[in-house]
């Protein structure tokens, strides 16, 4: 039987990636994400005590475009996740991949020390994860 090396959520994980006020138009957050490799954009907090959100192109789709809505007159926070899973950067990607299976996500924030440090994908659990 074949020893299989433990790969972290941290050896996968995007760190370059696009944030945004909550406020912002679609508009400004399109030309942000043409910017980042991702698809996604994570939303800043407003304060100490609020959470973290995420913007994905898929919700641009579904909740701007199928429904022929202006990115200019649409906000950030009217179509954005919130509150969304984070992960621990030290989280084995089996288990990270389960996590997205049984909760039928694709891709969260990657969290530490209560601070975005990256955002990992089923594309970067897989095409990163299982070739290394």
């Amino acid at each position: 039987m074949r020893d299989k090396k433990l790969v972290r959520v941290r050896e996968v994980m995007k760190t370059d990636i696009g944030r945004i006020d909550g406020a912002a138009t679609i508009h400004e957050a399109l030309e942000k994400i043409r910017r980042v490799e991702g698809k996604c954009l994570i939303v800043e907090k407003r304060h100490e005590d609020d959470e973290y959100g995420m913007l994905l192109v898929s919700d641009i789709a579904r909740k701007v475009l199928a429904k022929n809505r202006a990115p200019e007159r649409v906000n950030v926070y009217e179509i954005m996740a919130k509150p969304v899973f984070t992960i621990d950067p030290q989280m084995n990607i089996r288990y990270c991949a389960r996590l997205f299976d049984a909760f039928e996500i694709t891709q969260a924030p990657v969290i530490e020390n209560g601070a975005v440090v990256g955002v990992v994908s089923f594309g970067d659990l897989v095409l990163k994860g299982l070739m290394t």
